[in-house]
């Protein structure tokens, strides 16, 4: 049952990227959308490692989930403009995996209100793991471009 449990949230979870790419598209072209682009939701470095944003960073790098976004890639010489060109792509991930992650825990949350527990806290793990963690990874990301952005302009 736990096998079954576990592939329906990642497929799920997987179709949540999509809504979250489809919705993202919409939110991107409003002008409420440049708040959103500065959203921090853990701005401390040691919560980020105590809840393992670092080995999920390692993760993300190491293995196939590097081929995902390849847009988030530096070029060997960087100008201001590749930096903000990364942030805005940054951001756009960040948001979409937001978005998933709400998607899916509409799912989670009917489950546990139909009374399967186990189903609702495995679903919400791979949520967490597929969806929360790689915004708060983006968001990590962007606060150190932001300060490679900085010191490029006072450089300057």
């Amino acid at each position: 049952m736990i096998i079954k449990y576990l592939t329906y949230s990642i497929s799920i979870t997987f179709i949540s990227w999509m809504v979250g790419m489809i919705v993202n598209a919409f939110l991107s072209k409003k002008e409420s959308y440049k708040k959103l682009s500065n959203l921090n939701l853990i701005k401390s470095e040691t919560i980020n490692k105590r809840i393992g944003l670092k080995a999920f960073k390692w993760i993300v790098k190491n293995t196939f989930f590097k081929y995902f976004n390849p847009k988030l890639k530096f070029k060997k010489k960087v100008e201001i403009t590749d930096l903000n060109e990364i942030r805005k792509e940054m951001t756009f991930a960040e948001i979409s995996h937001f978005i998933g992650f709400g998607f899916v825990t509409f799912f989670v949350v009917a489950k546990l209100i139909k009374g399967n527990i186990v189903f609702g806290l495995i679903f919400m793990i791979v949520n967490v793991v597929m969806n929360l963690y790689p915004s708060l990874l983006q968001q990590e990301n962007k606060r150190r471009i932001d300060r490679l952005i900085k010191n490029y302009r006072e450089h300057q």
